[in-house]
């Protein structure tokens, strides 16, 4: 016998920051959304069509994560993905707002930013959306990928399933905040 399934809905997804409010007013610029929760460590936006939100929750222990990750990093536990139909411009403005681009791009179609307390985001053109793909070539693409094998990061597989056998990696020291 089978217990009947609640009714759930996604309300939002959370992102903890060492000052929410500071991050929620980033991702209000960013996608114009408006803050229908605001509380002392903690603030809510939702989309002004409906639809699931972003919550925001103070941390005072937030680490950033570090991606792509090496053994030993803090890892990211979720990113967020929007989709735009004009890449340049949507980098453009995520910078202006505040966002830094990632070293790192692993795809021509998609670009991977940090929020300003080092959230990674990634910003995707679909692929029925009108015009052209962004400049960038197979060549570099594949450049990027063997650099990244070359730097021995961490595979899924090593996050979900470590070798015991393997040796932990240091503890890394904590880099002065760069981002104001």
């Amino acid at each position: 016998m089978s217990t009947p399934r609640p009714s759930l809905t996604l309300s939002s997804t959370v992102l903890d920051a060492p000052d929410a409010a500071e991050l929620a007013d980033f991702y209000r610029r960013l996608l114009g959304w408006e803050a229908v929760q605001d509380e002392p460590g903690w603030v809510k936006l939702l989309p002004p069509g409906g639809g699931s939100g972003l919550g925001f929750q103070t941390e005072k222990a937030y680490v950033p994560p570090a991606w792509p990750a090496s053994p030993g990093d803090q890892l990211m536990m979720l990113h967020l993905d929007f989709e735009v139909t004009d890449l340049e411009t949507a980098v453009a403005h995520a910078v202006a707002e505040g966002a830094t681009p990632a070293e790192f791009q692993p795809q021509h179609d998609v670009r991977v930013l940090f929020d300003p307390v080092g959230h990674p985001f990634c910003l995707f053109v679909n692929e029925e959306a009108p015009g052209e793909p962004p400049a960038i070539s197979p060549e570099w693409v594949a450049e990027q990928t063997r650099e990244i094998a070359e730097q021995d990061r961490l595979t899924i597989q090593d996050a979900v399933a470590p070798d015991p056998s393997a040796p932990t990696a240091p503890p890394r020291q904590a880099e002065p905040d760069t981002l104001t």
